[in-house]
């Protein structure tokens, strides 16, 4: 916090409450300076600026600071930036408050519906919203000479207004049923009779066409396509380089090897492993050096630290970096010779790390591995049809399937949860519609390099952290604990032993020997779904902080740096230390650049997540349109007031609202279950539903129940 920022809340922790002149001629200092730090206290929840324009902290203004979430019928909720309880919000008091806002809010009644708080959005502090995609309709009547021809109807139902169009502001070839964006000029507030305002950003084509709601997502989570011209060619000149040994440590007469999904062309990390004469395990694992091709402050670093990471679609790969470094100079593809920063680890007969290593290198992969195959391999050994094909590797894979299964037995007894999430396969045909969608299934190689990647992250994370340096470190917060009694309660409610998740301090082992239990008898599936909606999303962060899901003090991410630019930030770091760069002088930039890479890959994170599972929604949408009519098997995976989530065996899901079900249903908060006599619908139950409709706007698919079932 700056000093103006200091002087400001000690002015008014006093009990003054001027406005903003007053304050800036009170301190001494110029209107716009208070002006900027005002915004930037008000933006940080620290002080209120009432309507009348008074400065007051936060703390004294008897108001609460929070998120909105609205619904579709037009009430909502508060969520408190302090974590407590969420505020009710009826449609009447939202206040002009659209969903995603950063609010203001007051409680009118603390014990309202359900015992919950009931309140009234008095200020609107930060707009969520910028522009809108939706629908361009027509309106139907027309007012006086020059009023609005056009409105756009938002995809986002929780967007409960339209959105006028100044014509003069519409592109000439649009036409009513086009999907646009629209950059917001007005925002609305019924209870003032005040519409929406907008002009039209960009058009992608027809509603109800995939191309357009596929543009449209890309557009609406910022995900950047093509490359500058300068960025391409200066890829184009580093890939160029030649290789040079000189620095560097040889192992290109090691059995390193790759092991990545079918397909995959940009392979970052490689493995050696060997075991040693005192029953210690040396594993190498050799990460391509991006570090030397996007050079610090370059063309190329920019518009990688811009996009934050690579995105992954049904039909494409939208990378951080162009193709010629990251599916050619990086990828490190069999009997090639790359450049890379291996690092180098001892391991105890136990999995414990003694030492760590870290050097630049240069490798040669003795072969491509495949993990449908190796999984073959290690299945049908000598007899698998792929056997030949790694017969280079001698008794590497041997040593690293011994090595793997230390590891995973040292990752359970440290109580690292191992939750179990669906993966889904959509295969497109020729033409690019969906042929078919399936649920991926995960084999003793995929789990092996994952376990080897962790290690590696682990040990660069625990080696930068002991030598003071800074770091981009991979941090998970233990979970809030009102939601992990949410989910004690789903966990009592199946029939599982929850004593120990009865203590003062939650450790994920407690989590763990839980979700045992329910692996044993079936639930494991529904149980981690839950469980996952209770636990805190992992983040970027520059400061060091546990991982309470794999429970380990200290992990970054240090083994994808083609497609991650926290990966290629702690690359660079690295670098500096074992080039013998790292004075004071470098340190302090580079505690800067861990600061700006942590904010900035977060972000971008959050971004392609959304991307890529809206784009699969669509896909699913699409595919589900095909069997409208037709019946499917399902577990109910989630269970609201309106009704319930079913998710068909193909990962396919849909809604199956009350209004279809046959009678009168209560909604039980405590067991997330909906009630009716003797008729339950609950969380983890298979039910038959049939496929009721299928919308490729809003992604979503609608389910009835198939009432002989009941």
């Amino acid at each position: 916090m700056s000093l103006l920022s200091d002087k400001i809340l000690s002015y008014i922790a006093d009990g003054e409450r001027p406005t903003q002149s007053e304050l800036a001629n009170a301190l001494g200092e110029s209107f716009e300076s208070v002006r900027r730090e005002l915004d930037v206290l008000e933006a940080a929840g620290e002080i209120v600026i009432t309507k009348k324009g008074k400065i007051m902290p936060q703390s004294d203004s008897g108001l609460i600071r929070g998120t909105f979430s609205a619904a579709q019928r037009g009430f909502g909720f508060v969520m408190p930036a302090d974590g407590s309880r969420d505020i009710f919000v009826s449609s009447d008091n939202c206040g002009g408050a659209i969903n995603g806002d950063t609010v203001l809010a007051v409680v009118t009644n603390p014990s309202g519906r359900g015992g919950a708080p009931e309140g009234r959005i008095v200020q609107v502090s930060e707009r969520s919203v910028k522009s809108v995609i939706g629908t361009m309709r027509e309106l139907e009547s027309r007012g006086k000479r020059g009023s609005p021809r056009f409105y756009v109807e938002p995809d986002d139902k929780r967007l409960s207004f339209n959105i006028l169009v100044e014509t003069s502001t519409m592109p000439t070839d649009i036409i009513a049923g086009d999907k646009v964006e629209v950059e917001l000029t007005r925002y609305p507030d019924p209870a003032n009779g005040i519409a929406a305002y907008g002009n039209v950003t960009d058009v992608f084509g027809e509603s109800d066409s995939v191309e357009a709601n596929y543009a449209a997502i890309l557009s609406d989570n910022g995900i950047i396509i093509s490359f500058s011209s300068e960025a391409l060619d200066f890829a184009d000149e580093v890939a160029a380089m030649p290789l040079d040994a000189a620095g560097r440590l040889d192992l290109r007469g090691k059995t390193v090897f790759t092991i990545d999904p079918e397909g995959a062309k940009d392979l970052d990390d490689a493995i050696s492993v060997e075991k040693n004469d005192d029953g210690t395990y040396t594993l190498g694992v050799h990460i391509a050096d991006v570090s030397n091709y996007v050079t610090e402050g370059s063309i190329l670093d920019r518009e990688a630290f811009e996009r934050g990471t690579s995105v992954y679609f049904v039909d494409q790969v939208v990378p951080m970096l162009p193709e010629v470094i990251s599916n050619g100079s990086c990828s490190l593809n069999s009997g090639a010779e790359r450049f890379t920063l291996s690092a180098v680890i001892t391991l105890s007969e136990t999995g414990e790390i003694l030492n760590t290593e870290l050097h630049e290198s240069l490798i040669s992969s003795v072969v491509q591995g495949v993990y449908s195959e190796v999984n073959d391999l290690l299945e049908n050994g000598s007899g698998s049809d792929f056997a030949d094909k790694y017969k280079a590797l001698g008794n590497s894979l041997d040593i690293a399937l011994e090595l793997y299964r230390i590891l995973d037995t040292r990752s359970a007894e440290r109580g690292a949860l191992e939750l179990e999430t669906v993966e889904s396969k959509i295969i497109l045909d020729d033409d690019g519609y969906v042929a078919d969608i399936v649920k991926v299934e995960r084999g003793i190689a995929e789990r092996l390099i994952e376990q080897f990647m962790l290690c590696a992250n682990e040990a660069v994370a625990t080696w930068l952290y002991w030598q003071h340096m800074p770091c981009v470190y991979r941090v998970h917060d233990d979970p809030d604990p009102e939601k992990i009694k949410t989910f004690t309660i789903f966990a009592h409610n199946l029939g599982l032993d929850i004593t120990p998740l009865r203590t003062r301090t939650l450790h994920p082992a407690a989590l763990r020997a839980v979700m045992l239990e329910a692996e044993e008898k079936g639930y494991k599936t529904i149980a981690s779904y839950v469980l996952l909606r209770s636990l805190a999303k992992a983040r970027y962060d520059a400061v060091c902080s546990p991982h309470f899901g794999l429970a380990i003090e200290r992990y970054c991410h240090f083994t994808s740096p083609i497609r991650r630019y926290p990966d290629l930030s702690v690359h660079r770091i690295i670098k500096s230390i074992i080039r013998g760069k790292a004075d004071i002088e470098r340190i302090t930039e580079l505690e800067s650049f861990a600061t700006s890479s942590a904010h900035q890959s977060s972000d971008c994170e959050i971004r392609a997540i959304h991307a890529e599972r809206d784009i699969e929604a669509l896909f699913k949408a699409l595919f589900m349109a095909d069997h409208i009519g037709e019946i499917f098997e399902g577990t109910i995976s989630s269970v609201q007031g309106f009704g319930f989530f079913v998710d068909l065996d193909n990962t396919c899901s849909g809604l199956v609202h009350i209004s279809t079900l046959d009678g009168y249903f209560d909604y039980n908060e405590n067991t997330m279950s909906l009630h009716c006599g003797r008729r339950s619908f609950a969380l983890g139950q298979r039910v038959k539903v049939i496929i009721d409709a299928a919308d490729i706007v809003t992604r979503k698919v609608s389910m009835k129940l198939v009432e002989d079932d009941v």
